[in-house]
């Protein structure tokens, strides 16, 4: 073709016109083979890892699922609860299957999916104590897990309640708060009924006991991806309805939490 003014004029005003392709990070993810979830691994059922030192767990069920829909190899990131996030914006990791609570503050740095599970929550103590309700850890040492619903909810509470007895003390992981459980240095935390329930059971845990319900609204939690990753997000929100409309939802709540029917994860009256 010989290049006049005229066509070369035109040629020009169509490169402006044409927006450029680019790949974002769902592209990425597909062509680089591998997904890295970010995931709890101190936090049974959902996280934790086997006799052979394997990950186990709902969330690292779910994390296998999502790399099997895309076509790639799942790799687990073991991530502590207050690195969730972190992982994310350094890159560490591609998405979080980490229970993580859809709250508008976190919203502003990270993107959220429909909500993958819910949550309700108990109160974990000793049996030595005199703890058998919510109401009745006033006055108590108690503690959690930094960063979680849970430990972001109790400590206000503390605050709330003003009891100078009373004490709030953050952990950096789940199985420290079990552990400063068992050995007397708190009373008492607040978990959720799955790890609640769990733990009472565990034979290394002879000692605590569930000791009432928390009064906390149900713990929506979503998997999670940067925040300007809509390609990506869109993708998980379709993940998590096929998850649920397929049965496999219910299938991974029988395995790793129990028979019966798992929590709803619509919000009444909502949209979302």
């Amino acid at each position: 073709m010989k290049w006049t003014p005229l066509v070369a004029t035109a040629a020009f005003l169509t490169m402006l016109t044409v927006p450029p392709a680019f790949a974002d990070k769902l592209d990425d993810i597909i062509a680089s083979g591998t997904l890295r979830c970010a995931v709890v691994l101190d936090f049974p059922p959902m996280g934790s890892r086997d006799k052979d030192n394997n990950p186990i767990g709902f969330d690292v069920d779910t994390c296998n699922d999502l790399a099997k829909a895309l076509g790639v190899t799942a790799e687990i990131v073991e991530t502590p609860f207050p690195d969730r996030i972190p992982a994310l914006v350094s890159g560490r990791a591609d998405v979080g299957v980490a229970s993580t609570s859809d709250t508008l503050e976190r919203a502003k740095t990270i993107g959220f999916s429909i909500p993958y599970f819910a949550f309700t929550f108990n109160v974990v103590t000793r049996k030595d104590t005199n703890v058998d309700s919510y109401e009745s850890l006033k006055g108590h040492k108690v503690g959690s897990t930094s960063g979680t619903y849970e430990a972001i909810r109790l400590e206000a509470d503390v605050k709330a309640w003003a009891d100078a007895a009373g004490s709030f003390q953050a952990f950096q992981s789940q199985a420290d708060v079990f552990l400063a459980l068992s050995q007397g240095a708190i009373d008492g935390t607040a978990v959720t009924s799955t790890v609640a329930y769990a733990t009472a059971n565990d034979p290394n845990f002879s000692n605590l006991k569930v000791g009432g319900a928390a009064p906390y609204a149900i713990d929506y939690v979503s998997l999670i991806s940067l925040r300007e990753e809509y390609g990506l997000i869109n993708y998980l929100n379709l993940f998590v309805n096929q998850q649920v409309r397929t049965g496999r939802y219910k299938e991974l709540y029988n395995k790793w939490i129990g028979p019966g029917e798992p929590p709803n994860l619509l919000v009444p009256g909502s949209y979302y």
